[in-house]
């Protein structure tokens, strides 16, 4: 494994993690990202089940992440008025998590600190502001992959290829010779994040979400940094198969385009939103996305293979940092263990991975929509049932039985492997 030549396309989460572990396992690694740093902000996201799995095995990480916790202890969801009918916590317990996580943390934030885990790494390099320009297999033979690149570095051939950059990944459009969108899954969702100079929570470390109709959701949290953050979320009938084209035709004519849209979209939402939008228009941290699925027939092709969303996206259902974690670990442990053999290893990689994706993508019912109502009477009903699971606290009970990314950790065992560094 020592002299195995490894490329990763992508330093948010699934690649700093898939370097890591190739480089326990004593390979050569180089990461890629496209923009000239790491993306700082973005969106609140989670640790859950096998990822809270994988981090512990992660040397330092589980206690660098609790550092950098975002300040949330619940979810209060709130009238057009601002009373609450129900508040929703964390559980306490991180092996057994509720709809708010033990381990919320910002994707800047755990961007940032699986990189500080890697980037001094001697079997780690990151190279910023590049992208892959050509892949080149040999159909007929199985054997290394010859990369060329956009900005300069210099073309190299490579064992392995690694995507790990997003649903929307290029790299997998050129490794499986196919396009963008092909294999992506619309749940006709979409959603936006950015921080809002404001504290709308006037201090409170008990997030804040409210719904309008026709599926309209914004949520409040606090950052440490002592802003609030905001997503907004535009939900839309599941039947509806070309209600996410105007959000999209909006994102390709750059930011100002697509707050306009939004803004015009969550226009008379009542709530705090007019302030919040204000905000949104004068954000210079800003970042939106369609909710989509991933679903590929295959993991790999040849030498090259995905890890994360660009392989397994799964939407709503709040398992999305954990696969990529998760992905990461159980990738470079499989190749490692078959000692060489790089299409065996790809082999067992799809192997363990794909009961985990079969589970974390299911979505579970009325997700995404119970989340914003399309109708009146469907919101009024919708505040009534969450006021009742609030109340009885139900939720705490039933909520692994509803959706797996709420499952006990000890629900999905990961092999162990033996690592050379």
């Amino acid at each position: 494994m020592s002299k195995l030549k490894v490329l990763v396309v992508g330093a948010s989460v699934a690649g700093p993690t898939t370097a890591y572990w190739f480089a326990r396992a004593g390979a050569s690694v180089t990461v890629i990202e496209r923009f000239p740093d790491l993306r700082s902000g973005g969106q609140n996201i989670d640790i859950r089940t096998v990822g809270v799995t994988t981090m512990r095995k992660m040397s330092g990480m589980e206690t660098a992440v609790r550092a950098k916790l975002a300040p949330l202890e619940g979810l209060s969801f709130v009238r057009s008025n601002g009373r609450p009918y129900g508040i929703i916590r964390a559980t306490g317990d991180p092996d057994q998590q509720s709809l708010v996580s033990e381990y919320e943390i910002f994707r800047g934030d755990l961007s940032k600190i699986l990189y500080d885990m890697t980037k001094d790494n001697e079997n780690i390099e990151y190279v910023f502001e590049e992208q892959i320009a050509s892949l080149q297999q040999n159909e007929k033979i199985d054997g290394p992959i010859t990369v060329e690149f956009t900005n300069g570095f210099p073309t190299s051939k490579y064992d392995l290829v690694v995507a790990c950059d997003g649903a929307t990944s290029r790299t997998r459009a050129m490794g499986l010779d196919c396009g963008v969108r092909d294999h992506i899954h619309r749940v006709n969702a979409w959603a936006a994040y950015f921080p809002i100079e404001q504290d709308l929570l006037n201090g409170s470390k008990i997030g804040q979400a409210y719904s309008a109709t026709p599926g309209r959701f914004i949520a409040l949290g606090s950052d440490l940094s002592g802003v609030n953050r905001v997503t907004l979320m535009g939900i839309h009938p599941r039947d509806d198969y070309d209600a996410t084209v105007p959000f999209r035709e909006a994102s390709k004519q750059g930011d100002y385009v697509l707050k306009s849209f939004i803004a015009q979209r969550f226009k008379g939402a009542g709530w705090k939103t007019d302030m919040i939008i204000n905000d949104m228009m004068e954000s210079e941290d800003f970042y939106a996305t369609e909710i989509v699925q991933v679903k590929l027939p295959s993991l790999y092709k040849r030498r090259f293979v995905m890890v994360g969303d660009a392989g397994y996206a799964p939407g709503p259902t709040g398992g999305g940092t954990s696969l990529a974690i998760a992905g990461g670990y159980l990738l470079a442990g499989e190749v490692s263990k078959h000692k060489g053999d790089v299409a065996a290893g790809l082999k067992s990689y799809e192997e363990q991975m794909r009961p985990l994706i079969n589970d974390l993508q299911k979505i579970p019912p009325l997700v995404p929509g119970i989340m914003a109502p399309q109708t009146a009477w469907g919101l009024v009903l919708r505040n009534y049932i969450f006021a009742f699971i609030a109340w009885t606290r139900i939720l705490e009970y039933a909520q692994k039985f509803f959706a797996n990314s709420f499952a006990n950790s000890d629900k999905y065992p990961l092999p162990d492997y033996d690592w050379v560094a």
